[in-house]
């Protein structure tokens, strides 16, 4: 084999390297070993000698890049579990399948190509692969794909999906989730979930929690054991300023005790991050004084949305990301066949930043406003925005309509009409 692993320096990068050493478990578990920061870490290694990471180590890997890239809303234990059924975590596992004629890599046992079609079509680039399946070998890009491959399978079809079906799906592909020839591997499945050690790390899991009704974690009170995410993280150093210098948010910061190069984001119950309705129309309105001044959209009606698609929550429901909940191909469609290049767009990641989110939802709604090269109502547009301009029907989209309109006079007062989602 052309890939081999010594040492865990071998096959992460050096901040990765670090935020294992930060994880009490995996210090505690590497010292005993006779491990130290000073020089690279052994891999372990089973009786064959192929490297493997212990249980403590896959957990803390699968932490990492949850917390990091998916906002905590994937469950470890699952990631956990399957990569103990693909390859008894090991990192160098590979896998050829008669019958598909696919071979698998890695930790998770991902194909290159379900990895690089996670990456071109879906937009995961956190981590380099087009081309090279070494990288799967690589224990965070192994997760991280595979954490991405559960994440889409949790809402395939635009359905939330149950544990069962994402899991067996993960082992066929959603055409054999209800296949008999998966039952066992969910069978299997369940009997690892239940003989994993306890969760000592974050215990977080999907909530329905409404960012504007939860019961919320603001700043100020800062619990013990909560992980904040950072504006400064998710925003430029010009866009920061921007913030700064709006009077509402400049009151709304000092009052929360936030300082300069350090701000921190509202959270919810389960550790959330999402933007206050200060934050939040202050976005849109430096958004659309600076990029839209031409076009008819209101920083309102871009607020109202936002709280309807994805509950002002930073990354984003489901598999709508950010706080616009407009999806890669669209935002990157819009930035390189319609010219909205104010802000670079190059993984899905990205649009987890607000400003970059808002942009591209702006930016979208601006077409929408002319979609076919003629003047739309307010009322397809908001519907489209929400369902798509093919599924822009009152009838079916009314509901939703009406709690757009009913959101809407959280930041304005307005006037509806016979049919409602009056938004100019």
């Amino acid at each position: 084999m052309a890939v081999s692993f010594k040492y865990w320096d071998d096959c992460i990068d050096p901040i990765d390297m670090e935020e294992m050493w930060r994880i009490p478990e995996v210090r505690t578990e590497w010292l005993d070993a006779g491990e130290s920061r000073e020089q690279k870490v052994h891999l372990s290694r089973d009786p064959d000698g192929q490297p493997y990471l212990t249980q403590t180590e896959m957990k803390a890997v699968a932490e990492i890049v949850v917390r990091r890239h998916f906002d905590s809303r994937i469950d470890l234990d699952m990631i956990c579990s399957i990569a103990e059924l693909e390859s008894d975590r090991q990192p160098l596992a590979v896998r050829y399948d008669r019958k598909t004629k696919d071979t698998t890599i890695g930790i998770m046992q991902l194909s290159l190509k379900t990895a690089e079609w996670l990456v071109s079509e879906l937009g995961y680039r956190s981590y380099e692969v087009e081309g090279d399946a070494d990288f799967l070998f690589r224990p965070f890009v192994s997760v991280y794909l595979g954490a991405a491959y559960i994440q889409w399978l949790c809402n395939f079809e635009h359905t939330e999906r149950s544990e069962e079906f994402i899991v067996r799906s993960y082992k066929r592909g959603p055409k054999k989730a209800t296949h008999k020839s998966t039952l066992a591997y969910w069978k299997r499945y369940l009997s690892v979930k239940e003989s994993l050690p306890s969760r000592k790390l974050f215990d977080i899991g999907p909530s329905s929690n409404d960012a504007s009704t939860s019961t919320t974690t603001t700043p100020a009170s800062q619990p013990p054991g909560i992980v904040y995410t950072y504006w400064d993280s998710r925003a430029s150093p010009e866009d920061m300023e921007e913030l700064w210098n709006h009077p509402e948010v400049l009151k709304e910061w000092t009052k929360s005790g936030e300082r300069r190069g350090k701000v921190r984001f509202s959270h919810d119950d389960n550790k959330r991050p999402y933007l206050s309705r200060v934050e939040l129309k202050a976005v849109a309105e430096i958004i659309l004084s600076k990029h839209f001044s031409t076009k008819a959209v209101k920083p309102t009606v871009l607020c109202a949305l936002a709280e309807v698609v994805n509950m002002r929550f930073v990354n984003g429901v489901g598999p709508r990301p950010g706080i616009m909940g407009i999806d890669y191909p669209t935002a990157f469609w819009l930035y390189m066949e319609l010219g909205y290049r104010a802000y670079r767009i190059d993984s899905v990641d990205d649009l987890t930043k607000p400003f970059v989110s808002m942009y591209f939802g702006a930016a979208y709604l601006a077409w929408l406003s002319e979609y076919e090269g003629r003047e739309r109502t307010p009322q397809f547009v908001v519907q489209a925005y929400i369902a798509g301009p093919k599924n822009a029907n009152l009838q079916e989209t009314g509901p939703i309509c009406l709690k757009f309109q009913q959101t809407l006079s959280n930041y304005e007062d307005t006037k509806r009409d016979e049919v409602g989602c009056t938004i100019l």
